[in-house]
């Protein structure tokens, strides 16, 4: 090197040493994450079984023809890109030469269009997700939160993007949407922007480890779930999953868990199980991150496959698992919770029916309501097989409790089958029969239209006295259908919600790889109606406190539609249906004047307020405004709850999320004082229920008098 050479580098090496010290941006390129899945050769033959059954064996038998082949197109590309956030509009013009083939490609076993589609997509996720990365990795100081701009909430009808630079402007405000909910949680800059980093990297990472057997699956689905939503493929990782979590076998926190848009939802809890028993997890729940042990770091599973959050959720007994939560009942998702539970086994004791006694006060004078719980519809086939006289069943159980209660003297029984998601066909057809004399519970259609029924053979009746059944949207299938038979039978009240309106029965079948779940008939009420789609409909309706647009059935794509069949003959008792109105007008006027039913209401209609808004504004200034406003809303609603039951009210939310946050956390303890603080809405229907059952009573016996 010439000394000139060398006097010029020297002289270039001081500048830059002298510069002040700039940190190197990291730019992250789409190429390192790309990679496209074939499908694998026994993916094939399977797809050609897979449609073959269900053409043939499921209850709708629908023809595989250019129309099935169309919804399956749709729901294919809905269970892609369900925010239409991902394709742009040229990607959907080009796939629509796949519209009408799908049905032909299933008869030949081939697989080509779907995995071009699913290869695009993956292609197109990780171009959001690159260009968020960079966006925060570069320009995160950059973000405009002074604009007055608007980010519509559900995409689902909206059109794709027409090119990359509308699609980056979405992307940004999404971006910005989430930054301006940790914000309002109170979260810094510098926290949220390490926060995202991670949260973007991890969803990348995910979308490297996909593999065929996934894209497989997807497609797959589009085509069950063409047929109803409870058909399902399970691919073999995901069968043992289904195995288990149906055998209850596994140490865990007891919750059925689905994907829907990115996150893990909770569909539902087992009863009994230790999610169910600490009482903060609820249906409906996003779980946003899962951490290990009272300490560990909350690993960020917004975007991760719903096998691979299972396995984080999963553990041994004894050990606790924590759960980052955007609730249910929220609209923004800017306040997340954290919760703690201790993994367990679900004993089949602990699922049992229970019993108690709430003391009502009419007219100065004391009345007992016996309450029975069912939480499942279960029984022990094993021990009943073996000849054990002793085996547990909801039948067994419930007729000892209820002539535990009968001897203290109760005036009027409610059956309590909020939250249970049904169980035995067996036993919930023996429990009708506790009830009433011998005659008909059920009918049941299969996908020929031959019709059967269950009955009750024996005349025996265990309890002849008042009775009430409260149910709520997450009571489904062997609880419809035992709330259905009492309203047939006019045996007794039906009081609480609209409930799930699953009436269809599946069937687990064994593939050469993994197994899929089947409708093969439908259930009907002895009146003839389907408790499919519609569910029951009580008597006497409660507030909802879970949005039937996001939980039932009615609520998922290709449900089967309500319908009817002849009604079974049977012998109903008298009819007191002209006392409806004066029992509906006593409750509520009885309402109007309980604080906690009172805060129910409110809470209710506050949330119905905010599930109408169709979008949220892009400005900080103006979003710290409507937080302010709603969290002030939910303070003043408290307080006049408070303040009627004579209690001190909150001074600010500073106390009332302390206080919040006392009660979250308190869970150690299993009495029922607790329970009570943990779910006080829930309290607050069964004690109004026993109320009302008690004006049954009344009004019956005034009907009675005057004939």
């Amino acid at each position: 090197m010439s000394k000139f050479l060398r006097l010029q580098l020297l002289v270039i090496t001081t500048v830059l040493l002298s510069l002040p010290l700039l940190s190197i941006a990291k730019v992250y390129n789409v190429d390192e994450y790309i990679h496209p899945v074939t499908p694998a050769k026994e993916h094939a033959k399977l797809s050609f079984v897979i449609a073959k059954q269900l053409q043939y064996q499921h209850y709708r038998q629908m023809i595989l023809d250019d129309k099935l082949s169309s919804t399956v197109f749709d729901a294919f590309l809905k269970s892609l890109d369900p925010n239409r956030t991902f394709f742009l509009a040229e990607d959907i013009k080009n796939f629509e030469k796949f519209r009408f083939l799908i049905d032909n490609n299933f008869r030949r076993g081939e697989l080509k269009n779907a995995f071009i589609a699913f290869n695009l997509y993956q292609q197109r996720h990780t171009e959001r997700l690159v260009y968020t990365l960079n966006l925060l990795e570069n320009n995160y100081d950059k973000l405009d939160f002074a604009k007055h701009e608007e980010l519509i909430l559900e995409r689902d009808e909206q059109p794709w993007p027409t090119n990359k630079k509308e699609q980056n402007n979405l992307t940004l405000q999404q971006l910005k949407n989430v930054i301006i909910s940790f914000k309002l949680a109170g979260k810094d800059d510098k926290e949220i922007q390490e926060l995202l980093i991670k949260r973007y990297k991890n969803q990348i990472n995910r979308i490297k480890q996909t593999n065929n057997e996934d894209a497989f699956r997807i497609y797959m689905n589009a085509l069950a779930e063409s047929y109803d939503p409870h058909t399902q493929y399970f691919s073999p990782r995901v069968s043992e999953n289904f195995d288990i979590q149906m055998s209850l076998s596994l140490e865990g926190i007891g919750a059925m868990l689905q994907s829907e848009d990115g996150y893990t939802k909770v569909k539902r809890l087992v009863p009994a199980g230790p999610a169910e028993k600490a009482g903060q997890l609820k249906a409906g729940d996003r779980i946003v991150g899962v951490g290990q042990g009272a300490g560990g770091d909350i690993i960020d599973v917004i975007g991760w496959r719903l096998d691979d959050v299972v396995q984080l959720i999963r553990g041994n007994k004894g050990t606790t698992v924590r759960l980052e939560l955007i609730p249910q009942k929220a609209k923004d998702d800017h306040k997340t919770k954290t919760i703690q539970i201790v993994r367990n086994t679900v004993k089949l004791e602990e699922q049992a029916a229970k019993k108690e006694i709430i003391e009502v006060t009419e007219n100065g004078m004391k009345q007992k309501i016996g309450v029975i719980d069912i939480p499942a519809f279960y029984i022990d086939f094993k021990a009943a097989q073996a000849g054990d006289p002793n085996y547990k069943s909801t039948t067994r159980d419930v007729k000892k409790l209820i002539i535990e209660l009968t001897k203290e003297g109760i005036d009027g029984l409610v059956i309590d089958l909020r939250n249970n998601g049904g169980g035995s066909l067996q036993e919930v057809n023996s429990l009708v029969g506790l009830f009433i004399k011998s005659g008909p519970t059920v009918q049941v259609k299969a996908a020929d239209g031959r019709i059967s029924q269950l009955n009750d053979e024996s005349d025996e009746v265990t309890y002849k006295g008042p009775l009430g059944v409260l149910v709520n949207r997450l009571s489904a299938s062997a609880s419809e259908i035992f709330a259905g038979a009492i309203q047939d039978y006019n045996r007794g009240l039906i009081i609480g919600n609209q409930t799930f309106g699953k009436g269809t029965v599946q069937a687990l079948q064994q593939l050469e790889q993994g197994q899929i779940k089947l409708t093969h008939a439908k259930f009907y009420r002895i009146s003839g109606d389907s408790t499919q789609n519609l569910g029951v409909i009580p008597d006497i309706i409660f507030p909802a406190l879970y949005d039937k647009d996001d939980i039932g059935e009615s609520s998922l794509p290709e449900a089967l539609p309500w319908d009817q069949v002849k009604n079974a003959e049977f012998q109903q008792y008298p009819n007191f249906s002209q006392i409806f109105p004066v029992l509906k007008s006593k409750h509520v006027k009885r309402s109007k004047l309980d604080p906690d039913f009172l805060y129910i209401q409110e809470t209710v209609a506050r949330i119905d307020k905010k599930k109408d808004q169709k979008s949220l504004s892009l400005n900080y200034k103006t979003r710290q405004k409507e937080y302010k406003k709603s969290r002030q809303e939910q303070l003043e609603i408290e307080n006049k709850r408070r303040i009627a039951k004579g209690e001190k009210p909150f001074k600010n939310i500073k106390e009332l999320d302390d206080e919040d946050d006392v009660l979250g956390l308190n869970n150690e303890h299993e009495d029922e004082e607790d329970d009570d603080k943990k779910d006080s809405d829930s309290r607050t229907l069964l004690i109004e229920s026993a109320n009302i059952l008690l004006d049954y009573i009344q009004l019956k016996q005034s009907v009675l008098v005057h004939k």
